[in-house]
């Protein structure tokens, strides 16, 4: 996908209780793009969308937490209702470095699917050993099921084309984890997925939705099961 000098590009952020930085986030967000941003506050019960507003963005609210995944979908489906060219993607945490937008938007000339890898990047964060080591496993899976080396499978760091999100606004869409599997899925539809080096850095305390102490197992089960049954998948967009 070729973007122009007058594409149209929507930032969404899906956002859960994220009042602290969440209006720092999108000001540095728009600092980097000449986009809109979109914050889809997921259920929060503090001030989020408050200050999203504040900071320069739209909000739409889930009424209740629906799952990161939902949230995306929300803001996919905006993008494709309002005339949008392209979607960037990233957590409102503070995670996700602002100044890796621009090479994740150029990178659209050639894919469809832009995929931010810490693991490109030597001066990027590390997760701690065991979960790079579950991320090392499903990134192998993904890599085997899509043809091709996939290093960060769990990065919500992307660039998307408007033909992507007709693939990702799709009811076969996870609500809750859309790692893996989705890219696995993306590259067996024919779409053209890349991953380029970005900078990220640790998730504050407590923020990880694979946190706690029966998500990590969940999480384990749930993209287990889903790498599965990628293969037996329909392939079309």
């Amino acid at each position: 996908m070729m973007l122009s000098e007058n594409a149209r590009i929507l930032v969404v952020m899906p956002a859960f209780n994220e009042a602290r930085q969440i209006r720092r986030v999108v000001e540095a967000v728009r600092g980097q793009v000449a986009g809109d941003v979109l914050v889809v506050d997921d259920g929060s019960r503090d001030e989020t969308a408050g200050e999203a507003r504040r900071g320069g963005a739209v909000v739409a609210t889930h009424p209740v937490n629906l799952g990161y995944g939902a949230a995306l979908q929300t803001g996919y489906r905006y993008a494709l209702r309002h005339g949008y060219d392209a979607v960037l993607q990233l957590d409102a945490d503070g995670q996700h470095d602002p100044a890796s937008i621009p090479p994740l938007l150029r990178a659209l000339e050639r894919a469809d699917v832009v995929v931010g890898s810490r693991f490109l990047d030597g001066d990027s964060y590390r997760p701690p050993l065991l979960r790079r080591l579950g991320m090392w496993l499903f990134g192998s899976v993904a890599s085997a099921l899509s043809g091709q080396r996939i290093t960060d499978p769990t990065s919500g760091f992307q660039a998307i084309s408007r033909e992507a999100l007709h693939f990702y606004s799709h009811e076969r869409y996870p609500v809750d984890y859309p790692d893996a599997d989705v890219l696995a899925m993306v590259a067996r539809s024919g779409l053209r997925l890349t991953e380029v080096p970005v900078r990220m850095l640790p998730s504050p305390p407590g923020k990880s939705m694979h946190g706690g102490f029966i998500k990590p197992f969940y999480y384990v089960f749930r993209m287990s099961l889903a790498l599965f049954f990628v293969p037996l998948r329909s392939e079309k967009r």
